[in-house]
């Protein structure tokens, strides 16, 4: 899966990507960025 890294300002792979539901219901995934390492988030995913 591919989101946006704000660390490295640019699309990367997503890894160990879970999929979590907000508090609003809406469906969401959540993982780190194969790069880095830092964490990110995709709405909708």
């Amino acid at each position: 899966m591919e989101a946006y890294c704000v660390k490295c300002k640019q699309k990367r792979e997503m890894k160990d990507a879970k999929d979590v539901t907000m508090k609003n219901g809406k469906h969401a995934k959540t993982g780190t960025c194969s790069v880095c390492g830092t964490k990110m988030f995709k709405i909708g995913g």
